[in-house]
């Protein structure tokens, strides 16, 4: 999904700022230095007027004085860097001064956007992904395989592979997740791994829990008044690259949410838009709790991943209580 033109003219904005503050650096370092060495702004006159005699005779057709001028300005520099130095200054005290010395601050080098930018338009998107607090705790350098034993550790394992191998092929291969099984096996803990791996890789992420999605789908139907504040959000739900909704069936299920849940899959599908379903009911409760087409999409067009195994919060927190 690309920036909004809200979000690049912000990002923008920002560069902007970086650039006046530090020009205003510079002008204090500036000022400073013409107070303390009065020589130095001398040396910078002779700098200026050297440039414009060797300038005139370049004009009346003088091949020798570029070379002559870039001898004497080289000359003029180090005579500058010998004034700072010896007056306990750093010799490029008075260069131009970068918050980004690759882009210079200005987003953007020969090869196109800097990675300073690129780390603005991450940022945003973490932002926009309403996680960015629980994936600095859930990623991938914090998944653990020691609450799994058996064919539950297997299983997990071939799960986790899965996940991989959808990151992987992301940009290249739409695909969709829907992991289910019992409460506490991990599979929100590795939505959110999935999450951060593309966020960090510049896509853009939507989480939502169940309850919270569909709020936001009733209150955009049925509250004119907050119509206008969600449109944002609301048309991010359809065009971000992947769409999370988390604890599937905790919301009250009634024939709106079963319409509004197919309207999202659907649009998403058409669009080729990722999205990764996690719950805690079986396939059967699955079944039978919602409409066949919905049942029908998941079972056809996601990849299915079943987690099994001791609730891992539960067992944490007995562990916790024997400490």
């Amino acid at each position: 999904m690309p920036l909004t033109n809200s979000q690049y003219d912000s990002i923008i904005r920002k560069y902007e700022l970086k650039q006046n503050d530090n020009r205003y650096r510079l002008d204090e370092r500036s000022k400073e230095i013409h107070s303390k060495i009065p020589e130095y702004e001398q040396l910078e006159h002779l700098v200026a007027s050297t440039s414009v005699e060797y300038g005139k005779k370049l004009l009346l057709g003088d091949d020798s004085a570029l070379a002559e001028l870039k001898v004497h300005l080289a000359e003029l520099t180090k005579r500058k860097e010998a004034l700072l130095t010896s007056h306990g200054y750093p010799a490029d005290y008075l260069e131009a001064v970068y918050s980004c010395p690759y882009c210079k601050d200005t987003g953007y080098t020969s090869e196109g956007k800097c990675r300073c930018f690129k780390q603005e338009i991450i940022n945003i998107l973490y932002e926009q992904s309403n996680i960015q607090e629980v994936l600095q705790q859930e990623n991938f350098q914090t998944l653990s395989y020691e609450y799994y034993t058996g064919k539950d550790l297997v299983n997990f394992r071939a799960t986790v592979q899965t996940a991989q191998n959808f990151i992987k092929n992301f940009n290249s291969d739409y695909h969709n997740l829907f992991f289910y099984g019992t409460v506490g096996t991990g599979k929100s803990f590795l939505s959110n791994c999935i999450a951060k791996e593309l966020i960090q890789k510049g896509n853009s992420v939507l989480y939502f829990s169940a309850i919270g999605l569909f709020d936001l789908l009733s209150r955009n139907t049925f509250d004119y008044k907050a119509k206008e504040e969600l449109a944002s959000l609301y048309d991010d739900l359809y065009h971000c690259d992947l769409l999370i909704i988390d604890d599937l069936g905790t919301e009250l299920t009634t024939s709106f949410t079963s319409s509004q849940l197919f309207s999202c899959m659907n649009e998403r599908h058409l669009r080729k838009k990722s999205t990764l379903i996690s719950t805690n009911l079986s396939l059967e409760d699955l079944g039978n709790r919602y409409a066949d087409r919905i049942f029908s999409r998941i079972t056809s067009n996601y990849e299915l991943c079943k987690f099994s195994g001791q609730d891992i919060r539960m067992y944490k927190k007995r562990t916790m209580n024997r400490k």
